[in-house]
């Protein structure tokens, strides 16, 4: 199982560098578009587990709508930009911006696309011919899709379009995220493999241990103190972001483990080999990518 486990992982981790550095963000949204509706699959299967059917169709067109409009977002940022030139050499983020916004750019708002799902939901709920005992689970778990998968999912394509004012950081710190998330996966299997012996779930995950969570913890800051020689910010800030991250990431991993114990199943797919469905291997990620941008957002770490 090792073996297939690292085999994929030799497969798949080339590919998904090569979207990041080389492609355009609009290449990597339709890309993470492609990862969003086959995690959207494998969680709705989750829910019927229980026997809670959600509205798959709405429920994806949004979260497709809601990447389409972060792509949207990153692009009229730069578009409307009104005020005074921006100095893009001492920080990841001017402070403070100020952009002018045209009435039509409410209307791709995030909020508005919250309220344009519940509105579909509503008219679902009233003109289907569902039973009316599986309304609120049917909008249970279609909420919690949108709001457990593909809203944190779409911070991605944020992240990346970075680069469109600041000489291609954003795919650098996309990578940073994926890469710390994919030093502390290895390093927390190995390490709790081989010293494991206190559980640090046992209700949710008999597996984790403390040993494993801190030995994942050490993978990601050694991966981020080798990207402070490729991300021109200084490395307290890099290894703060893997901190936070490399946290972040353990508690998405726990909250599918939770998800799918509660579904009574082991993996939440089977389309990946040795490491079983799409949400088993972006659990971490789920998590860790919104927790990054944040960092950048509210510190503003400086550029070197």
């Amino acid at each position: 199982m090792t073996g297939i486990r690292v085999l994929t992982a030799l497969v798949l981790i080339p590919a998904v560098v090569a979207i990041v550095l080389f492609t355009p963000t609009w290449a990597v949204a339709i890309a993470l578009a492609l990862i969003t509706v086959l995690a959207l699959w494998e969680f709705f299967a989750l829910g019927e587990a229980i026997g809670q059917r959600a509205y798959r169709l709405w429920t994806t067109l949004c979260s497709l709508l809601l990447i389409i409009q972060c792509w949207y977002d990153t692009r009229s940022y730069a578009y409307f930009y009104s005020g005074p030139p921006i100095n893009l050499t001492n920080s990841v983020f001017p402070h403070p911006p100020h952009y002018s916004y045209y009435w039509f750019t409410a209307l791709v708002s995030p909020a508005s696309l919250f309220f344009l799902f519940v509105l579909g939901l509503t008219i679902l709920t009233l003109f289907t011919r569902r039973p009316l005992v599986e309304a609120l689970p049917a909008a249970g778990i279609s909420s919690s899709a949108l709001l457990l998968v593909a809203v944190p999912l779409s911070f991605a394509v944020r992240l990346h379009a970075i680069d469109s004012a600041m000489d291609f950081l954003g795919p650098r710190l996309l990578l940073f995220a994926l890469a710390i998330t994919w030093a502390a996966d290895t390093t927390a299997y190995f390490v709790g493999r081989a010293t494991g012996k206190h559980p640090l779930a046992p209700h949710i995950s008999p597996k984790k241990t403390w040993e494993g969570s801190i030995g994942g913890l050490i993978g990601s800051l050694l991966i981020a103190y080798a990207f402070h020689y490729w991300i021109p910010i200084p490395i307290p800030h890099l290894l703060a972001m893997a901190t936070f991250g490399n946290i972040a990431g353990q508690m998405g991993d726990l909250l599918e483990s939770a998800c799918k114990r509660s579904a009574g199943v082991k993996d939440s797919g089977a389309l990946l080999p040795g490491h079983g469905g799409i949400l088993d291997r972006i659990d971490a990620l789920i998590l860790c990518i919104p927790v990054i941008w944040y960092y950048l957002v509210l510190v503003n770490p400086p550029i070197s």
